[in-house]
């Protein structure tokens, strides 16, 4: 704290005389948070800070109104303190901000809006009672908590707020809203695009056989403003905004050797975009929320219902579109009965408020709205069928029995998504399966982070949403290895491929966590569970855990094991809670080089190997033994039970684990057609 008003003063002289004041350490963090609100302040107004400082009695803003520090502001990487509801209204109480408290966000008259605020629909600042981020419709500003404290503040602190709000700095733009380029690219995009409602009867004929929709009609297309291409080849969705202006075209191309639609996106993200959002009225208090168009279409074709399809489906409920969905008493999320999907509709109702959200079970004689629509259910009847979510701490088995029934007959969804790079770990592992704790563990240097870099981006190519926190290496040289594995060519070699392989790995859903070196449990789990919150994460790999035990931030009384142990049990609660595998890669105690790494090997207490619910070692005998290799070995499979091994065979250019077969040549010297895309063996050899 010295060395922050130290720089303070070599800056401003005049402030050194409130040094004096500062007596106590509280006082002192006080003082600090002042002067640097103080020059800021006066800084953007263009007042000189000796100006400001006479005049004391302009400070209204309480230290409970303003708890970020300089030191938070001044590190990036570190996350934000969490926000609270409770704090925030205190802030509205203190700042004399009327609010209304909605399902998922606070309500008041935007302060960013040019002129003075009037209250009306049109400006009303949305603030997400979750993660605290602000956005506005009507100005177009959107911003974290932080940054909407700091301005209140400062319009406070000035002697006319009205007059001064023009010259308080204007919040960057985040990508969100549609800038003027995209909207005129999406309206020349438009005027190549013909109406399907505007089409001749055996034209639409033609579309209905081509994408199997014998039972839509031409009105319900109309109605929704569905449009196809020239070529007749393509169907055009278009996504409304809050102000009912597209913002966004989905775009639905069938291929007709695989019979099945291929789907892109322009611009490459809509966030603000609904589809089947300009059929809503102001007064609706129902809707029934689908994840793609064309099962919009079939319920608002059969019920009558509203219906709303979100741009990525099932794989994400963006944070920016809850404000738009405020105004429904009654959400009913109508997937599909498979288990993923009914997984993501669990996930969204915690997001949207479960006291206002209805599920339409997953049965057989519920199916999605656009495949009982051709199997002739009546779809009507089972919208009435919907039924809400239960207490959380109380069930019974008539509400499991149809769970129950989905994880016997559904066997291959149940045991989670496949990895096609290591088809030996489905053997073993049965899949990827949200909810679980994996422990990873094995020698230094034996390569940890590169098997589990691909290891996680083999699931990601198959869209899971994925979240990594390296504390070891830089994000950099993460993302270079990955991109590598993804690419599988040595880029340095071939660097006139990078743009075209960046641009399609940017596509993937992957994010990072920006910490690096020792971190405190608190910091992690609070981006953990704001990127799920988020970006709908549904996988976590912290590597790794050993980096969380030397901080002294949290229990400094409990050892090191204690410590180990509690950070165990908080990752298996978190990975229940949220519904999201968590990997946890450990270093083993150390052994002698010959004896094989087992459960009892994870550094630590027991915790570790009890909690998770599957563990795997990769065993590195190449210094032990003359004909000597790696392998993964899975110890414990709390699924299935299964458990075994699977070697690897590294190969150093690609940076991957993932070796593919060579072309095998034929005596005429041609390569043979039939080439395996992976070597994985059951034993080592």
């Amino acid at each position: 704290m010295a060395t922050k008003f130290l720089r303070l003063f070599s800056r401003w002289p005049s402030l050194q005389r409130t040094q004096t004041h500062c007596t106590t350490k509280s006082s002192c963090q006080w003082s600090y948070r002042r002067l640097h609100m103080l020059i800021l302040t006066s800084h953007l107004l263009g007042q000189g800070p000796t100006g400001l400082i006479r005049k004391p009695h302009h400070i209204k803003f309480k230290m409970d109104c303003w708890k970020r520090s300089l030191a938070t502001s001044l590190e990036p990487e570190l996350m934000s303190p969490k926000v609270t509801i409770s704090e925030m209204k205190r802030f509205f109480v203190c700042s004399n901000l009327p609010f209304e408290q909605g399902h998922t966000c606070f309500r008041l008259v935007c302060p960013f809006c040019p002129g003075k605020p009037v209250p009306s629909k049109s400006n009303t600042l949305h603030i997400n009672m979750t993660t605290g981020m602000f956005i506005c419709y009507s100005c177009k500003q959107v911003g974290t908590w932080q940054v909407f404290q700091d301005y209140i503040s400062m319009i406070q602190l000035a002697e006319k707020p009205d007059e001064s709000r023009q010259n308080l700095p204007v919040i960057e733009e985040t990508g969100i809203f549609l800038t003027d380029k995209v909207e005129n690219e999406i309206q020349e995009r438009l005027t190549d695009l013909q109406p399907v409602g505007e089409l001749s009867r055996e034209e639409f004929q033609q579309i209905v056989k081509l994408f199997s929709l014998k039972r839509l009609s031409a009105s319900v297309f109309k109605h929704f403003n569905v449009r196809v291409n020239k070529e007749r080849t393509a169907l055009v969705y278009p996504y409304y905004g809050p102000d009912r202006k597209i913002f966004g075209l989905k775009y639905s191309h069938m291929q007709p050797a695989a019979e099945e639609t291929e789907d892109s996106i322009f611009p490459k993200q809509i966030i603000l975009g609904l589809f089947g959002w300009h059929r809503v009225s102001k007064n609706q208090q129902e809707i029934v929320l689908v994840s793609n168009p064309l099962d919009a279409l079939s319920v608002s074709q059969e019920t009558n219902v509203p219906a709303i399809a979100l741009p990525r489906g099932t794989a994400a409920l963006p944070q920016e579109v809850l404000p738009l969905l405020e105004q429904f008493r009654r959400i009913t999320i109508w997937f599909g009965n498979n288990i993923s999907e009914w997984q993501a509709a669990k996930m969204f109702a915690r997001k949207l408020g479960e006291k206002r959200c209805h599920f339409v079970r997953p049965k057989e004689e519920h199916p999605a709205p656009l495949q009982g629509l051709h199997s002739q259910v009546n779809l009507l009847k089972v919208l009435r069928e919907s039924e809400p979510i239960t207490h959380k701490a109380i069930t019974t088995f008539s509400y499991l029995r149809q769970d129950v029934y989905a994880e016997l007959s559904h066997t291959e969804q149940v045991s989670g998504v496949k990895w096609k790079r290591y088809p030996a770990l489905n053997r073993l592992l049965k899949g990827h399966r949200r909810g679980e704790l994996t422990v990873f563990t094995g020698p230094t240097g034996s390569g940890k982070t590169t098997f589990m870099s691909e290891y996680s981006l083999d699931l990601c190519m198959q869209g899971v949403n994925t979240l990594w926190g390296s504390f070891e290496i830089k994000n950099v040289r993460l993302a270079k290895m990955m991109l590598t594995q993804f690419a599988q060519i040595p880029l340095e070699k071939n660097l006139e491929h990078y743009e075209h392989l960046a641009d399609k790995f940017e596509q993937l859903p992957l994010y990072f966590m920006t910490f690096h070196g020792q971190q405190s449990m608190r910091n992690v789990l609070d981006a953990m569970s704001h990127a799920v919150y988020v970006h709908d994460i549904q996988h976590v790999i912290v590597d790794n855990v050993q980096f969380m035990l030397g901080t002294s931030e949290d229990n400094t009384r409990l050892d090191r094991f204690w410590r180990q142990d509690l950070l165990v049990a908080c990752f298996r609660k978190f990975a229940t809670q949220c519904n999201c595998h968590v990997t946890l890669v450990m270093h083993p105690r150390k052994e002698r080089e010959t004896d094989e790494l087992n459960n009892s090997s994870i550094f630590g207490g027991a915790k570790a190997s009890q909690e998770a619910d599957n563990i795997l070692i990769l065993q590195d005998k190449r210094l032990s033994t003359l004909r000597g290799r790696k392998y993964i070995q899975v110890t414990k499979n709390r699924f299935d039970g299964d458990i075994g091994i699977m070697p690897l065979e590294f190969d150093k250019e690609t940076l991957s684990f993932f070796v593919r077969k060579r072309q095998k040549k034929t005596p005429s010297g041609a390569s043979d057609s039939k080439d395996s895309e992976e070597r994985q063996e059951d034993t080592p050899g």
